[in-house]
């Protein structure tokens, strides 16, 4: 609470799930919706007024309702994406740190290799080669951001395995998943949670470049980043249609990295005292 930065991105966290949440009874009209006043009688986009808030799209469809939309398709991706990137990452880590010797080296060395690659571009190739939808782009931006999280589980576990209360239960006999459970996960938890906090924003601006560039969520599904793609040609014109929803994404990224570095000071014992 003392933290007014993350105390902002909570409530835009918030705001977000909720208007994700209650969609339906909060927009004025469904999102792939073609209005019949919803363009001008020349065919362009309306700007924002009275009735439409956000104004409208290149088809007449109510902007306002497909970035409510839109939110669900964020959410999702960004939640489940990374929370099965955060679960590889952490079982890669935490199996290649504790355990070490072949195993440890076969799955570092295979996450090196996958960490050789750009995210981005990785992913542009496995969504290129699937059929894009809403769980493909989410599985496979876990599958390319899953390597960080192991590296820094990996670190910090086998920093772990090595220290002296570790030590001692081996040398009074404890077994590999006693220490495993009872001493070396509980000192892992803040780690996992920061990164399962601050990953929801790398991940929510990966959909959108993705969505960007044609591979991501594919229309009539809204998302933040299609939307963009869809309105790029009529950025001069219709402005609004580019920089409402780029708006968007970056509160909603700048919200998790505010609330992830709040985590961060909060659990890690180094940084108390020093907000």
């Amino acid at each position: 609470m003392r933290r007014k930065l993350a105390m902002f991105g909570f409530a835009i966290i918030v705001l977000v799930v909720l208007a994700a949440i209650f969609a339906p009874f909060i927009v004025p009209h469904e999102p792939t919706e073609q209005l019949f006043d919803g363009l001008t009688l020349e065919g362009a986009p309306l700007p924002p007024n009275a009735q439409f808030w956000f104004g409208t799209d290149l088809l007449g469809r109510d902007l306002f309702s497909r970035l409510v939309y839109g939110a669900r398709t964020s959410l999702i991706i960004g939640v489940v994406a990374n929370g099965i990137a955060v679960v590889i990452g952490a079982l890669v880590g935490i199996t290649a740190g504790f355990f070490q010797g072949i195993v440890g080296s076969v799955l570092m060395r295979f996450t090196d290799l996958m960490m050789a690659f750009p995210a981005l571009l990785l992913a542009i190739v496995l969504a290129a080669l699937f059929h894009p939808s809403l769980w493909i782009v989410a599985l496979v931006i876990a599958m390319v951001n899953w390597v960080q999280v192991a590296r820094v589980i990996y670190t910090e576990t086998r920093s772990l395995a090595e220290r002296e209360f570790v030590e001692a239960e081996w040398a009074l006999g404890a077994g590999k998943a006693r220490i495993l459970f009872r001493h070396v996960l509980p000192h892992l938890v803040s780690t996992i949670v920061v990164w399962a906090t601050l990953g929801i924003a790398t991940t929510v601006l990966l959909e959108a470049t993705l969505s960007f560039l044609g591979i991501g969520v594919q229309p009539p599904t809204p998302s933040w980043g299609n939307i963009i793609y869809e309105n790029q040609t009529y950025f001069t014109s219709a402005p609004w249609l580019v920089f409402i929803p780029g708006v968007a994404i970056i509160l909603l990224a700048l919200a998790f990295n505010l609330v992830g570095d709040a985590l961060r000071d909060i659990l890690d014992p180094t940084q108390k005292g020093r907000h």
